[in-house]
C-alpha cells in the first residue's frame, strides 16, 4: 500500500470553505481517477495555527504503479484547479510512504 500525503497550511480566510470544497470536490475528483482507494483528512495538533491550520490528506494506492499513473496523468491538472480556486490561499508539500507491517 502506497500512500501519497498532501500536507497542506490554508489562510484563515478561505479555510471554511477550502475545507468544503476539499472534501465534496477535489478529494472525491481524485478518488475519481482510479488511482487511489480513499481519502483522509487530518488535522495538525501542536503547530503554529496563527495564519491557518494546517492538514495532511492521505490518498491510499494499492500500488506504485496506480501512484505513478496519478502523477503521470491527474497530478498536474488537481494541482493547477487548486491554484486556480484558491490563489496564493495555501501552500503545499507533498511526500509518498510506503505501509510496513
Amino acid at each position: 500500500m502506497i500512500i501519497y500525503n498532501v500536507t497542506i497550511k490554508v489562510a484563515e480566510s478561505i479555510h471554511q470553505q477550502w475545507l468544503v470544497w476539499l472534501k465534496e470536490e477535489h478529494i472525491p475528483d481524485v478518488i475519481n481517477t482510479g488511482c487511489f482507494t480513499k481519502g483522509t483528512i487530518l488535522r495538525l495538533l501542536e503547530v503554529d495555527d496563527s495564519e491557518g491550520p494546517t492538514y495532511a490528506i492521505q490518498y491510499f494506492a494499492e500500488s506504485k504503479g496506480l501512484y505513478n499513473r496519478y502523477i503521470d496523468k491527474f497530478a498536474s491538472e488537481m494541482r493547477q484547479r487548486s491554484f486556480d480556486k484558491w490563489g496564493n490561499g495555501f501552500i503545499a508539500f507533498r511526500s509518498v510512504m510506503q505501509v510496513v507491517n
